[in-house]
């Protein structure tokens, strides 16, 4: 199995813009090092630039679940696509929306081909958006998220009980751990908790040396598959 890596840059100065595309390019030669597989997790302004720039899988932040129209300010799925976009974050703690919203969401951008990850603050709403037949789910208590503690280490029940209902309602769901994971321990330990992979954000793109941050978690990744 080839563990994931998913990088939020947020709307982090650091990763805007040119930075973007310099994170981007750490990113895809430390994937290329270790054979971890990095999602970028960008902007929307920023999606057409850092797809183009390489060959890495690019998916946004969000999207709305209009189809093409008279849809002012919305992001439609359709134009993720068309701009080099391989799939979507939903739900994020930084951007919460409801379970109709999400279903929709969803179901809007797989009809364009994306793939959806959205991001769960509890296992009751993980096992309600299983529900909706997303690629992968993220399991991320709120209070952890850009802190110094992980949930692997924090909380191991949460992310192993997740599993477990997840994959009662659907074995094709991809479980992520996400909040406060920065350490190649912190990575370690969610995949032998049985996640497939980590979500991270502010450990590399505020680190002060972001390859060797990337390169840290993933080489955690890899030793939680033995």
């Amino acid at each position: 199995m080839q563990p994931f890596l998913f990088l939020n840059f947020k709307t982090y100065k650091e990763a805007t813009g040119k930075n973007a595309v310099k994170l981007a390019r750490i990113a895809q030669a430390v994937s290329r090092k270790t054979g971890v597989k990095i999602v970028l997790v960008v902007q929307a302004v920023d999606l057409r630039l850092i797809s183009k720039g390489v060959s890495l899988p690019v998916f946004a932040q969000h999207a709305d679940h209009e189809k093409p129209g008279a849809s002012t300010g919305r992001i439609l799925p359709f134009a993720l696509k068309d701009a080099g976009c391989r799939g979507v974050v939903l739900n994020h703690a930084e951007n919460k929306r409801g379970n109709g919203f999400v279903e929709k969401a969803i179901a809007e951008s797989k009809a364009v081909g994306l793939q959806v990850l959205v991001c769960a603050e509890s296992e009751a709403r993980a096992v309600e958006l299983a529900r909706f037949a997303p690629d992968f789910i993220a399991v991320e208590p709120p209070e952890l998220i850009g802190g110094n503690v992980s949930v692997s280490t924090a909380k191991p029940g949460l992310i192993v009980s997740s599993v477990k209902k997840i994959g009662e309602i659907s074995g094709k769901i991809k479980i992520i751990t996400g909040a406060g994971v920065k350490s190649g321990e912190d990575a370690r330990l969610a995949v032998k908790l049985g996640t497939v992979g980590i979500f991270v954000a502010s450990g590399v793109v505020l680190a002060k040396n972001r390859a060797k941050a990337l390169s840290v978690l993933a080489v955690g990744l890899k030793e939680g598959l033995h």
